[in-house]
């Protein structure tokens, strides 16, 4: 069914500046390494409201510095047709991002400001039908505690939850265990997770309770999508041979899946979404559309 009301999707969490260096070789350690550097919008958060503001009525929440940095970004978003509510404070963050010549990435995170979200007014989920929440959201306990309130906010309204489990890293430093009892409390209709983060939590053995939808990436590999009754689907990726650059891929595919879900689109129609959104990202700098960065 279509999302009720108006239909806008929120998203809550990061905003910050990618440095994006594409290594022309393997990693050379304490030496000079040839690359070329790029910066673009980054945080996963921003960049599912990006990717989904050309489908869908898409809101972003969260926080920024109060400094030329963070004003480009907001602005940024706003011209991409995002409705864009933000706190400022302190000072934009930053991620360097290394992309290697197979199109992994590893990456460095300082997420300055949006580590610091302050409590979030509940008029800023006026018209909002479905709030997803990248598990950023959750790397600090003061972040944290406010993305919850308004996760129970948006829950008591009667609104949709998502959850996207997002970084291996980022689950072993919250704990793996205690991120699962957060999806428990949470109760998302939806959770995102890629195959490394669903092996971590254990989500093929035993998916969230309460009616939660597990999607699993696999890259080029099916989706596994396990439903709320058990069932198991799998949904073909198309063929894609050598991406240059994989960042931003995952915010894509959600905001491809949640945008079709909002649509009406039937779970395995939002999951061939999802990997179509995904694909044109796969040849730019950072997370966005191949036309938009040369």
């Amino acid at each position: 069914m279509p999302l009720p009301d108006s239909g806008v999707l929120a998203v809550l969490g990061d905003l910050v500046e990618d440095v994006v260096v594409w290594l022309r070789g393997p990693l050379r350690v304490g030496t000079d390494n040839p690359a070329t550097v790029h910066r673009t919008r980054g945080g996963s958060a921003a960049n599912v409201a990006r990717f989904a503001a050309s489908l869908v009525p898409t809101r972003f929440i969260g926080r920024v510095g109060a400094d030329p940095l963070g004003h480009g970004l907001v602005d940024q978003l706003r011209a991409a047709g995002v409705d864009v509510h933000v706190q400022r404070g302190g000072r934009t963050g930053s991620i360097v991002v290394l992309v290697h010549e197979d199109g992994e990435r590893t990456m460095l995170p300082d997420r300055g400001a949006s580590a610091d979200l302050g409590p979030v007014a509940e008029d800023w989920l006026t018209g909002v039908s479905l709030l997803h929440v990248p598990s950023y959201a959750f790397a600090t306990e003061t972040s944290e505690s406010n993305a919850l309130a308004l996760m129970r906010v948006a829950a008591r309204g009667g609104r949709r939850v998502s959850i996207d489990a997002s970084s291996t890293g980022l689950l072993l430093d919250y704990g793996p265990a205690r991120f699962l009892d957060l999806v428990a409390e949470a109760r998302p209709s939806v959770l995102f997770a890629n195959s490394a983060e669903a092996e971590l939590l254990g989500l093929a053995d035993r998916p969230p309770p309460n009616g939660t939808v597990c999607v699993i990436k696999g890259g080029a590999e099916p989706t596994v999508v396990i439903l709320a009754d058990g069932e198991r689907l799998r949904v073909p990726v198309p063929v894609r041979v050598h991406p240059r650059d994989s960042t931003g891929a995952g915010d894509a595919f959600a905001a491809g899946y949640l945008a079709a879900v909002a649509q009406g689109s039937q779970v395995p129609a939002a999951v061939t979404a999802g990997h179509r959104l995904a694909a044109r990202v796969l040849d730019a700098p950072g997370a966005n559309f191949s036309l938009e960065v040369s």
